[in-house]
């Protein structure tokens, strides 16, 4: 089921722009989320993120606007309707977890689905296969205060995932987790059944998992599209300085990764099979003619455009691998860097970044 809402303080929906007060701090957003997709929403600390998923959670009245869940009004001050949270069709996770502590593991994962009326026999049966999704079956008795940090924030989410709820609403769940986890929960994550709307201050958590993402800064959403729309054009400093990484799929086969784009490259570490490439713009060396140098991966390629900021220029490459470097205005000038201009990046194998998909 697809999410819908206007706001401006807190929403989600293709129809107008609406507005939610927290606190005398007024958001505007619109959110149009298919269902099925993951929409990311990314933006510094007090850029009203959290309200706005408190918006379609129902803990944030509207002011003005509407929102819509699986089909169903559950906002619309104009129209006097207003669903409490516990009639919405949603589950809500966030970084607090606020486990019940005097109820075991299994009892806490349980208590989504006897709450939607689901007898406790089944419950119970759908809490131990979440437990075992999150790796946390043999914890099945313990109690919260028996759980690390990690172990709680999967409970968490594994019961607000059992809710089986057709909206997910995530605000920073993977806080926690150590990389392992968080890869391992990621996909986790993508393949739960529910439209989700995810909070994050990770990049490479939103161009993994979301389908859209959204930029959020002093309430308001200043840019969306895809991760990689994004990523390429940011419309903000705030979106520039998020997006200072270039990042890769492909497949490692030890310290060789091929990626999905085509190019090879060599890595200081070894890994083996999906991966995750990443690397900073201010790693890519440019120069008119091909290198000499001790970096491991050098290749050819197209500038497609050039942007210059403050005492910077950022250099969009083209193919074989589309990606920023970042060089000086005096580097551009020497080397005759400019819109479709021929030029040569190198890439030492210890800027690369790698990790399991």
């Amino acid at each position: 089921m697809s999410i819908q809402a206007e706001v401006q303080a807190t929403a989600a929906t293709t129809s107008p722009t609406a507005t939610a007060a927290a606190g005398g701090f007024a958001i505007c957003a619109n959110i149009n989320a298919p269902a099925g997709s993951c929409t990311a929403i990314v933006g510094p600390n007090g850029a009203g993120k959290t309200t706005l998923i408190g918006v379609l959670a129902g803990l944030v009245p509207l002011q003005r606007g509407k929102v819509v869940l699986a089909n169903q009004v559950v906002d619309e001050p104009a129209q006097q309707i207003w669903v409490p949270p516990e009639h919405r069709p949603i589950a809500l996770h966030n970084q607090h977890n606020l486990l019940f502590p005097h109820l075991s593991v299994v009892d806490n994962v349980a208590f989504g689905p006897q709450s939607a009326g689901i007898p406790k026999p089944q419950a119970r049966h759908t809490a131990l296969e979440w437990l075992e999704r999150v790796g946390l079956s043999d914890l099945a008795t313990a109690h919260p205060t028996q759980l690390s940090g990690g172990q709680a924030q999967r409970v968490g989410l594994a019961r607000a995932a059992a809710c089986q709820a057709a909206v997910l609403l995530l605000d920073e769940s993977l806080a926690a987790l150590d990389a392992t986890t968080r890869s391992n929960i990621r996909h986790l994550i993508a393949d739960i059944d529910a439209t989700k709307v995810l909070v994050t201050h990770d990049p490479v958590e939103a161009r993994i998992l979301a389908d859209e993402m959204l930029i959020m800064e002093d309430g308001l959403i200043t840019q969306s599209g895809t991760p990689q729309e994004i990523a390429t054009n940011p419309k903000t400093r705030f979106t520039a300085s998020l997006m200072n990484l270039n990042l890769f799929t492909g497949h490692c086969a030890g310290t060789t990764a091929t990626l999905d784009c085509g190019l090879t490259l060599t890595t200081a570490t070894s890994a083996h099979g999906p991966v995750l490439v990443t690397f900073s713009p201010t790693a890519i060396t440019l120069s008119a003619q091909q290198p000499q140098s001790s970096a491991r991966n050098v290749w050819e390629t197209t500038v497609n455009r050039t942007q210059p900021d403050q005492d910077r220029v950022r250099v969009l490459l083209g193919q074989p691998a589309p990606c920023w470097a970042w060089i000086t205005p005096q580097a551009m000038s020497e080397l005759h860097i400019a819109d479709g201009s021929r030029c040569w990046a190198a890439l030492k194998a210890t800027e690369l970044t790698v990790q399991q998909a």
